[in-house]
């Protein structure tokens, strides 16, 4: 366990190898789950002003379930903010691609230039999972294991690619250029 500017980080994190395998896995991350993907407080309003750029990027499925729902959801389980689901499945912002791999409809508007906001962060972390331990007040950072992704997992091992270096613009994003720099100081000093 490594900590940096009060977050506790996952051994896993710097160990575990990891590489998005989208041909493998077609973006199963997005459809599986009992709940949509962790919204963080100042997300919600972003979602608000952006909602307008991004809509010509989501399904009618998913605009229909956000129309029912809403932008993002409260979730009693999770004690916190999602993004809703359509019929208890797939994210409302999810959409398919031409090859039928499951993309982000908010990341597609990023993509075209409608909008400077990339996605919900704890999409673009994952398969981190950031949590605040209220009993401490300091976030934690987990690596996150789930056989969807056992062909990303092979794919970095044959990378030799870690989880937090896999993340780099995603820690950047959340913790700062400062904060990444640490970590992989760090790793490097762990490493055998």
């Amino acid at each position: 366990m490594l900590l940096i500017d009060e977050v506790l980080i996952s051994d896993d994190v710097i160990r575990e190898q990891f590489l998005c395998n989208l041909s493998a896995c077609k973006g199963a991350c997005c459809w599986e789950g009992d709940l949509g993907a962790p919204v963080e407080p100042e997300e919600r309003q972003i979602l608000e002003q952006i909602f307008e750029a991004v809509k010509p990027f989501l399904s009618p499925a998913g605009l229909a379930a956000i129309e029912r729902e809403g932008l993002y959801t409260y979730d009693d389980k999770a004690n916190g903010y999602a993004t809703p689901l359509i019929d208890g499945g797939p994210c409302a912002y999810m959409i398919y691609d031409e090859k039928g791999i499951a993309k982000c409809g908010i990341e597609q508007a990023f993509n075209a230039g409608e909008t400077d906001f990339r996605k919900p962060i704890s999409c673009h972390l994952y398969p981190i999972r950031a949590s605040v331990d209220e009993r401490v007040g300091m976030q934690a950072l987990n690596y996150d294991r789930w056989d969807i992704c056992s062909a990303a997992c092979d794919l970095g091992r044959q990378q030799q690619l870690p989880v937090y270096r896999f993340l780099k613009d995603a820690l950047i994003r959340k913790f700062g250029e400062d904060f990444y720099e640490e970590l992989d100081a760090a790793a490097k000093n762990l490493a055998p």
